[in-house]
C-alpha cells in the first residue's frame, strides 16, 4: 500500500483518483500518522462480504472440548 502525505495528495488528487480506480490502495498520512485510506470504491463491501462468509465457513462444525459450539451459545441463552 503506497503512503503520500496530506498536501501532496490534495494538489494530485486526480491522479491519485486514477490510480485507485486502477486497483491501487493509498494511504494519507498527516505527519507520517495515517489518516485515510483511498480504496476502489467495490472493494470494502466485497471484502465485507468475503470476510463474513469466511467467518459463517469457520464456525460450521467447530468443537470446544467435545461441546459444539452452537449448544454451548443456545446453553447461555437460557
Amino acid at each position: 500500500m503506497t503512503e503520500i502525505g496530506a498536501y501532496e495528495a490534495k494538489t494530485h488528487l486526480s491522479e491519485l483518483l486514477a490510480r485507485v480506480a486502477q486497483g491501487e490502495q493509498i494511504v494519507i498520512t498527516k505527519h507520517g500518522n495515517p489518516i485515510a485510506y483511498l480504496v476502489p470504491a467495490g472493494n470494502r463491501r466485497t471484502a465485507a462480504s468475503e470476510v463474513i462468509r469466511e467467518i459463517r465457513q469457520l464456525r460450521k462444525g467447530i468443537r470446544l472440548k467435545g461441546f459444539r459450539l452452537k449448544a454451548l451459545m443456545s446453553e447461555g441463552r437460557r
